[in-house]
């Protein structure tokens, strides 16, 4: 029995003797057995797997409480061990919360650095906003371990960002084949200082998706002569690497000094035909292949600008005018109440909107809101001891919202930054049978009177884009029409008007002589005069080298395949247009993207460079209402505001 007990206490780890005292280990059995006497003396013999002082004490605790209770309860990892534990455990949190900088080099660094230069550049906000307390304060509970950048830092990545975009864009300009230009000009109030914004609008083959960018907002010294707007245009060119064959048009406002930069051939040969006869003894047997598909730069006008001009004769109708100056005196009698813009706002939730000249459909958009609001007005008027509208006159306003909506939805479609010229023309056609429509309906003889103003003012605004006889047509509008499939079947095909029809045979035209290279049609021209001299020749001398006159001959032919594979395609097109439900695309782009490279060869570069087009210069325009002038107060602050406008304008691009 002695030697068991001794094989018994000799096995096992290392034991606690105030727990041990009262087990034996079993080497055999791989178990522990408690030898803890009752009352009797006779012991416990309970036996548990393993040897963990946990579950002996817990045993102890349970079935002999006596016993438990003269243990103590120590830690049983030594003194020092367990200080480094805790040490170690408290360090912890430390690390999560402890102000590790960013290494300068590190990537988490860098792409802060960026994004912090690159909100600067956009915002146009100076450098030193980085040396600001506050910001600091900021940028320390944003991420502490973010190192702040210096102001040198910020200008050298904010000029790197500039120069890269630039680069960027440039690369894309130089893959576009058909480039748009947009122009306009900012005078500042008191004529202190005026800008000039340049923007490109094109088919990016890139992105393969149409794109309009700003190139530059340089300022221009007073006058804004033709030539002036002119030269920087050209200079603005030069530097982004657009020749001169590539741009299609520009759009300008009606100014005349836009006008009269950018004059058709036409206009220039007239003005200077000393000059004309003496280059054509020079340079008339070469012309560029692009200008002569193109005609050379020519200028559209704005269809937004003379939209609005249209829509402006509503002010100079007597009858018309009259209401609009006492809605006028209304809604500013409201508007310089605070209380009753505040009753107002309780019973409907809206206030008035005023008339403004510098925003497109600001009267039809000031009726509109006054028409939605009418009980609250006249309730909040007749509670301020106001005169109001009489009923007659709340029925005439119903009747110029009637007339104006149309010109305000056709606005927002013609506003797009891209791909709007294709709708300038079927906008205008719906505009003129709304108008008339409305003088035949509208049951104020007055406001007919006025509609057909409209029409007849409409047509001969527009005159370049629906008539061609008209001294300035372009065909480009109804050129993009036809090769809108969403919109060419109801506007052109199917239209049997014949001013209509002769649109149509003028979009065709160009479509095909854009298609054509001019060097085919001189050589065409050279090689009908040769035959005509052939036919004063002698038989026996045209049949020396009849195989070779054959062999000529069949290489004409093969010269011109672009004519037919043109009209084939354009013939094709048409048909296609004319089965129903052959267009399900929301876009016309669309369209002619999804076409294989092998399906209309001819037509699809040109369509997409067309469609791509705007039909406004509104996009050049948001550089002046996003952007604050004020800060370009001197040269310095004058190169802050184009970085920021550029960046501002191409970004997500």
């Amino acid at each position: 029995m002695s030697a068991l007990l001794e094989e018994e206490s000799s096995a096992g780890r290392k034991r606690r003797r105030d727990v041990w005292s009262h087990f034996f280990y079993i080497k055999t059995e791989e178990k522990t057995r408690c030898i803890v006497p009752d009352e009797y003396g006779v012991p416990c013999g309970h036996k548990m797997g393993g040897k963990n002082t946990t579950n002996l004490k817990r045993h102890l605790r349970l079935k002999h409480p006596e016993v438990s209770a003269q243990i103590p309860e120590t830690v049983y990892r030594p003194q020092k061990l367990c200080s480094e534990t805790v040490k170690e455990q408290s360090r912890i949190p430390s690390m999560l919360t402890s102000r590790l900088q960013y290494h300068l080099g590190e990537n988490e660094q860098q792409t802060k650095e960026r994004a912090l230069a690159l909100w600067i550049g956009r915002s146009g906000l100076p450098v030193r906003t980085v040396e600001d307390r506050d910001f600091i304060k900021l940028m320390e509970v944003v991420d502490r371990k973010l190192t702040l950048p210096s102001k040198t830092r910020i200008i050298n990545l904010v000029e790197g960002i500039y120069r890269d975009e630039r680069k960027k864009f440039k690369e894309r300009l130089a893959t576009a084949r058909r480039i748009t230009i947009g122009l306009d000009i900012w005078t500042t109030k008191r004529v202190n200082f005026s800008f000039l914004a340049v923007s490109a609008c094109f088919f990016c083959t890139v992105k393969n998706q149409p794109e309009h960018i700003l190139l530059s907002v340089k300022q221009i010294s007073h006058p804004y002569t033709n030539r002036s707007v002119k030269a920087c245009v050209d200079n603005c060119t030069e530097m982004w690497g657009i020749p001169e064959n590539k741009i299609i048009t520009v759009i300008t406002d009606n100014g005349s000094n836009m006008a009269a930069a950018f004059k058709t051939p036409e206009e220039e040969g007239h003005s200077s035909s000393d000059e004309s006869e003496d280059d054509e003894s020079s340079d008339g047997d070469w012309e560029d292949e692009d200008e002569a598909r193109y005609g050379g730069i020519e200028r559209i006008p704005c269809c937004l600008h003379m939209l609005q001009l249209v829509v402006n004769m509503i002010h100079k109708d007597d009858s018309a005018s009259r209401l609009l100056q006492k809605v006028n005196a209304v809604v500013q009698q409201f508007r310089k109440s605070p209380s009753a813009m505040v009753k107002l706002r309780q019973l409907c939730g809206l206030t008035l909107i005023n008339d403004s000249k510098t925003r497109w459909s600001g009267t039809f958009q000031m009726i509109s809101r006054l028409l939605q609001v009418k009980d609250s007005v006249a309730q909040v008027a007749d509670e301020m001891g106001w005169d109001c509208f009489l009923p007659s006159e709340w029925i005439k306003m119903t009747a110029i919202q009637e007339l104006l909506l149309p010109f305000a939805e056709h606005t927002k479609t013609l506003h797009s930054d891209t791909m709007s010229l294709s709708m300038a023309v079927p906008a205008l056609l719906d505009l003129m049978a709304h108008l008339s429509q409305f003088s035949l309906q509208s049951p104020h003889s007055d406001l007919c009177r006025l509609a057909d103003r409209m029409k007849a003012d409409l047509q001969e605004r527009f005159s370049c884009f629906l008539h061609p006889s008209a001294a300035k047509f372009s065909p480009l509008a109804a050129t993009a029409c036809l090769l809108d499939p969403t919109v060419a079947g109801d506007a052109l095909i199917e239209n049997t008007d014949d001013g209509i029809q002769e649109l149509l045979a003028e979009a065709e035209k160009f479509i095909l002589s854009a298609v054509t290279p001019a060097s085919l049609k001189k050589e065409d021209e050279c090689e009908d005069g040769d035959e005509s001299v052939r036919e004063d020749v002698p038989p026996s001398k045209k049949r020396l080298f009849r195989f070779l006159s054959t062999k000529s001959a069949s290489s004409k032919l093969s010269k011109q395949p672009n004519i037919c594979v043109a009209q084939q395609d354009l013939k094709k097109y048409k048909e296609e247009l004319l089965c129903p439900g052959s267009c399900h695309f929301e876009r016309g782009i669309d369209f002619w993207l999804e076409q294989q490279n092998s399906a209309y060869v001819t037509l699809k570069p040109l369509a997409l460079d067309l469609l791509a087009m705007p039909a406004s210069q509104a996009f050049v325009k948001q550089v002046f209402s996003i952007t604050d002038l004020k800060k370009a107060s001197h040269n310095k602050a004058r190169v802050i505001f184009e970085r920021s406008a550029f960046l501002k304008l191409n970004q997500d691009k």
